[in-house]
């Protein structure tokens, strides 16, 4: 049993529910989705409000009367759904005045034969009472069922972006998509029930009653998940843009290898035009052999292009599916003209530095010894020991020069105590008067294996600036959790503060120069490998270098490993 009072009471309720919600939604104009929202809610509330006044008509006409009006309702429901669906995800570009005029042809025909009366939405219409209330019963017509289809399609296709946003890695998002999916979903739940007769008062659609559970959802959605506070409306067009305005030139294929998608970038790259290749096989627009797609998957390798004379390294990232299957491919085309030419500059300038500094530097030493006499000998040796300097600081460049080439390539592990002991053992050829002692365990640990000339120039640095005619370098190292510190110690004069201020500002001032590369050698090194290092005074004299870098695994167990100490 229920009463007319009762029933009117939650259809007023469910009025002033979706009232509050659509003023809310207003006061958010021009938020994308705020106007489609309104009218939305606007069409439950005009549903929910005329059924008060069918309910409250005593005869047939004006029964009838309001039902028929209330169709204007019925259909702003689906349409404002679908349009809120489409802007609030970003999907604005299918939200224009053409697409709209075409949503609302079937709308507006709804609308007309309801208000004209004309038997295609309903073809009977009789009187029964229920529980003592006057409720009207209508056999639908034919056009009833195309509305009804029409209405569940578009309240289908709103769902499909928001059902999306519920796998988003963003709360409110997921929030938002969830309340708003609730709301649309009692409706329809409640409405299915009506029509297929399980609903057991005949003549009464429970729809406008449930119209207060999506109120409700949609205040929850405006207040709570800050329904227009936090949008997802910029991502899609984000996506798209970054993928038009990208430097590198880029296209999609599907896993057919046909093209479905270019950017201006990639299209100038191809000498082409989006437009004109889209739905063409990938080999017809690149139709350099080594692109050929082989078992599903495009070679990466550096590409030239016939219409700029570029030189472009080509990557290819796959697209899959929720199986993980490869639906396509991403390939993107990124210049590395300019690089592969200042790299073969470098590469011509290092060969012809590195030889005619060995050249001038022999012919400089040869010449000193000519004139090695009594009275120029200390001439001679001067000129000796610069072209030895010179020499160093070509060697130096060197091995700079390989450690950046190595840091470009997969960094490799090494043991470090093999590292430490070769550095060591090169240093005391040159040095064989020097006390070099390493700690017998350094932690059985792996690091880059570059760091070999960083370890080598530390500890050559520590005696080759000690005036000692014996001089000490003792090198020790301590683990912490992925980290190794080696510390390398002498008992010299100490790195003057001029030194150290440059390297810690990683440049050198017009008047403050370093005294060679050997340090710098040493920081880029240890920067290369993942470290860091730092400079502290040796009590009572000397200095204390520590490298710290990160702890590598090392797969080649067979090689051996060093221990004990080295004296």
């Amino acid at each position: 049993m229920f009463s007319l009072t009762i029933l009117s009471g939650i259809l007023l309720a469910t009025v002033a529910i979706g009232a509050s919600a659509a003023l809310l939604a207003w006061r958010e104009r021009p938020e994308p989705g705020a106007v489609p929202l309104v009218v939305m809610l606007a069409g439950q509330c005009f549903w929910s409000a005329l059924l008060v006044f069918d309910l409250e008509a005593s005869t047939l006409s004006g029964k009838v009367f309001w039902a028929n009006l209330r169709w204007i309702g019925v259909v702003a429901i689906p349409v404002g759904w679908l349009l809120f669906s489409l802007e609030y995800t970003g999907r604005d570009r299918y939200v224009q005045p053409r697409y709209i005029a075409l949503l609302l042809i079937v709308p507006l025909i709804t609308v007309v034969l309801a208000l004209t009366d004309s038997g295609l939405l309903h073809t009977e219409s009789n009187l029964v009472r229920e529980d003592g209330i006057l409720l009207l019963s209508r056999t639908p017509g034919p056009w009833f069922w195309v509305i009804t289809s029409y209405t569940y399609l578009l309240g289908l296709l709103g769902a499909v972006p928001l059902l999306r946003l519920i796998r988003n890695d963003s709360l409110p998002f997921r929030g938002q998509s969830m309340a708003l999916l609730v709301g649309i979903l009692a409706p329809w739940v409640s409405n299915i029930l009506f029509l297929m007769g399980a609903i057991p008062v005949p003549g009464l659609d429970p729809t406008p009653v449930a119209f207060s559970i999506s109120g409700v959802a949609c205040l929850g959605a405006l207040t709570r998940f800050q329904l227009f506070g936090t949008s997802p409306s910029p991502n899609p067009r984000a996506r798209r843009l970054l993928f038009e305005r990208m430097p590198d030139g880029a296209l999609v294929i599907d896993a057919h290898d046909y093209v479905v998608d270019i950017n201006e970038t990639g299209a100038t790259i191809l000498g082409t035009v989006p437009g004109s290749v889209l739905g063409s096989p990938f080999q017809e627009i690149v139709p350099d052999d080594s692109m050929a797609p082989t078992d599903g998957t495009v070679p990466e390798r550096p590409f030239r292009s016939s219409h700029d004379d570029r030189l472009y390294d080509v990557t290819a990232t796959r697209i899959t599916d929720i199986h993980d299957r490869t639906i396509g491919h991403v390939i993107t085309f990124h210049d590395i003209s300019e690089h592969v030419r200042q790299q073969q500059r470098h590469e011509v300038l290092n060969r012809v530095f590195r030889h005619n500094i060995r050249t001038e530097t022999n012919v400089i030493s040869s010449y000193a010894e000519l004139l090695a006499d009594r009275e120029n000998r200390g001439v001679a040796d001067e000129i000796t020991a610069s072209a030895r300097r010179i020499e160093e600081l070509a060697s130096n460049s060197r091995e700079i020069i390989e450690v950046f080439e190595q840091g470009r390539e997969s960094i490799e592990a090494a043991p470090l105590e093999s590292l430490i002991d070769d550095g060591i053992e090169t240093v005391r050829e040159e040095y064989p008067a020097a006390r070099i002692e390493r700690e017998p365990n350094l932690g059985g640990v792996s690091v880059a294996s570059l760091l070999e000339p960083v370890f080598e120039n530390l500890i050559e640095n520590g005696v080759e600036h000690n005036p000692d005619s014996n001089p000490s370098v003792r090198i020790g190292a301590e683990t912490d959790g992925d980290l190794v510190r080696v510390r390398i110690a002498d008992d010299g004069p100490g790195i003057d503060d001029y030194e150290r201020d440059a390297l810690e500002r990683g440049t050198e001032t017009p008047l403050e120069h370093g005294s060679g590369l050997g340090l710098w050698l040493a920081k880029w090194g240890a920067e290369i490998a993942g470290g860091t290092i730092s400079f502290e005074t040796n009590e009572p004299t000397g200095s204390v270098v520590t490298v710290e870098v990160p702890v590598l695994s090392f797969a080649d167990d067979s090689r051996d490993e060093p221990d004990g100490s080295s004296s």
